[in-house]
């Protein structure tokens, strides 16, 4: 039985996830953005240990999170789920003075990997999407380019890649991986979407519980439970360093060595 957190677990591949891991036997704390959705969370996904709320579009409460989380414990395995989508037609800007999308979607994931205890395994979703982003890393926050929510989308998926990668680099001890798991339908793929519903939540439940030794694997990049290409800027050295200081920068926290 392993200990899990999953973000952004109210509703979608989050929430389809917690729901697959309580029913093999797993331990999982789920998160909201606020209390109300922690509420329906844990009505959704019975068997759930508990619910932690807090909005990853601010860093006071993405630290929070971190600190809830480990007020609960070690945790075997963190998944990064937690996203907003590409639909915004102009740039929304945090009380922080970021861009929402780049705040929940990239910026997030690196306080709360800096922040949570080290689990033995780190799971990030990402996208197909990612192949079109921008790997130069220039501009992250979008301040200087004229808004394109499918262009931050697409460069927030990369960022998931690069910091999975960059985390597999720097702690080799633990199992950092990214996966895309399809265009499906959900809230943010659309009722449209082409690929399978019932698969888009297992490569992550894999990653975070498997003994099979493909699994058992870092700094890989994964699509239904398989090796798949990415975009190869993802694995330069110096693009993951310069993403992991710009965070730095952009927090004020330093990821551990």
């Amino acid at each position: 039985m392993s200990h899990i957190f999953i973000t952004g677990s109210a509703d979608g591949l989050g929430q389809m996830a917690a729901q697959l891991l309580v029913k093999a036997g797993h331990r999982v704390v789920l998160h909201a953005r606020n209390d109300q959705r922690a509420r329906e969370a844990m009505a959704a996904v019975p068997g759930a240990e508990t619910a932690v709320s807090g909005d990853l579009s601010s860093i006071k409460e993405t630290i929070a999170v971190a600190e809830k989380v480990n007020a609960l414990g070690l945790f075997d395995a963190v998944i990064y789920n937690a996203a907003v989508g590409y639909t915004e037609p102009r740039r929304i800007t945090t009380a922080d003075g970021l861009s929402q999308l780049f705040a929940v979607n990239s910026l997030a994931p690196y306080i709360l990997t800096c922040l949570i205890h080290q689990p033995r395994r780190l799971v990030y979703i990402s996208s197909g999407l990612h192949r079109d982003g921008n790997a130069s890393l220039n501009d992250l926050n979008w301040e200087h380019r004229p808004w394109n929510g499918f262009n931050a989308y697409a460069d927030s998926k990369l960022h998931n890649v690069i910091l999975a990668f960059a985390v597999a680099r720097k702690w080799t001890s633990v199992y950092a991986n990214a996966l895309e798991p399809g265009w499906v339908a959900t809230k943010m793929g659309g009722p449209g979407a082409p690929d399978s519903l019932t698969d888009a939540p297992q490569t992550q439940v894999w990653l975070a519980t498997s003994n099979d030794p493909q699994a058992l694997v870092s700094g890989e990049y994964f699509y239904h439970m398989q090796h798949r290409q990415y975009l190869t800027a993802a694995a330069g050295h110096l693009v993951q360093d310069k993403f992991m200081m710009a965070c730095a920068h952009l927090s004020g926290i330093i990821f551990p060595a």
